[in-house]
Order: structure tokens, then sequence, then C-alpha cells
């Protein structure tokens, strides 16, 4: 009897057609153009593709719950916000494209997007009043690098919500705890107010938003 090896399967062969991909530069719209088949997300750093940590339970409870809370806030106070299901944000960095947990976009704003209609992708800081990254284990990209990002945009207020602590001790103090961070842009810069158990969150540009960081805490269970 002749023995015949067993052919590839289709998942190795397109692991290994994808992880060659990985190793290429790209540049941000041949990155928005680009849709992995294996249901992995990724981010642009530098013209690589970066594989996003797999969101936890918590951490989608807690976004759907910002999601959610601002929803209900725009439709009373801004009917020109909204949060869409999903954006990528092209900072003033070269080759770099990120997914930000939650991004709330201006619609009056939308029109001067060349990007939006093709690619739903945002490259100005202006038609963003609010975006908000939920802290997971690359908590370093979060409180370091896309805060510098996003305050070269312009953008008027980034959020970083770590519900677990996960930060370091740097920018939580010890000991840690559970704390949302609120960046408002103020002369250029940002000025960081942080938030923790049993306070509500102060926010400039939702002056009338109704959150507590308890609220936050009892979502991510």
């Amino acid at each position: 009897m002749t023995y015949t090896p067993p052919k590839p399967s289709s998942d190795v062969s397109t692991r290994s057609a994808s992880e060659q991909e990985l190793s290429k530069r790209m540049s941000f719209e041949a990155f928005v153009d680009w849709h992995p088949d294996d249901g992995r997300q990724f981010e642009l750093f530098d013209g690589i593709p970066q594989e996003m940590p797999n969101a936890t339970g918590p951490h989608e409870n807690v976004g759907g719950f910002l999601s959610l809370k601002l929803g209900m806030y725009f439709l009373a106070n801004h009917p020109n916000w909204y949060v869409p299901r999903s954006a990528t944000v092209k900072p003033l960095q070269e080759e770099e494209g990120y997914k930000p947990d939650v991004v709330v976009l201006d619609k009056s704003k939308l029109e001067a997007e060349p990007l939006w209609k093709t690619r739903s992708s945002i490259i100005q800081g202006s038609s963003i009043p609010l975006i908000i990254e939920i802290v997971s284990t690359n908590w370093r990209t979060d409180y370091d690098r896309k805060l510098s990002e996003y305050e070269a945009m312009g953008i008027a207020e980034y959020w970083v919500v770590d519900y677990a602590a996960l930060g370091g001790v740097r920018y939580l103090g010890k000991p840690k705890q559970p704390t949302i961070t609120v960046c408002e842009l103020v002369d250029g810069e940002y000025e960081l107010k942080q938030f923790r158990a049993g306070d509500a969150v102060v926010s400039a540009v939702l002056p009338e938003l109704e959150l507590t960081v308890d609220e936050v805490l009892a979502v991510a269970g």
C-alpha cells in the first residue's frame, strides 16, 4: 500500500500566510483595507500590525455600558454626537492606526473626513469630542503612547478606564486602585484628573453626565 501524506489543513495555510503579512510594514491605508480572516483584531504601530489582546467579559461589559450611557446622554444633550459601532483612528504619526474601545464622533464634522465614507476612519481630532480606552494587558500603550498621540491630534478629552488597576504604580499610585483618568485638553496639553471608588466622574466635555466610578466597577463584575 502506498502511503499518501495528509495535505496541510486550510487553517495552517491561512495562519502561515497571515503571519507572513504581519512581518511586513503597512501604510495606514493598506492596514484599514486589510481584513484578517482568522477573527483576530489588530492595531498599527510603526507600520507593523500588532494583535490586540482578547477582550475579557468584564472589558466588554464596561465598554458596552459606557457606550449605552453616552448614547442616552447624547440623545438628550448632543444630537450630533454618537458612538459608532467601530472606527479606526489615524494619529498624526505616520503608519499608525488605533481601534479605540469607545470613540465619540461629531456627525457635523464627518463630511470633512476624507476616509470616513469609504474606510470608517478618522484623521482629524476635531471630529472626536471624546475617546475612551479600557485598560487591558497592554496598559502601557493606553497610558503613554495613545495619550501622547490623542493629545497631538487635539482630541478634547481622553479617558483611561482602568477598572482592574492594571496600570503601573507611576500611573495609579500605591496601593494601586481602580481608576478612571480623565485627560482634558487645555492649551494644547492634557491635564489629568483621576477618579476612584466613591467619586463621580467629572467631564468638561460632558458637564451634565451623571456617572460614578462605582457604576463602572459594578458592571465590570
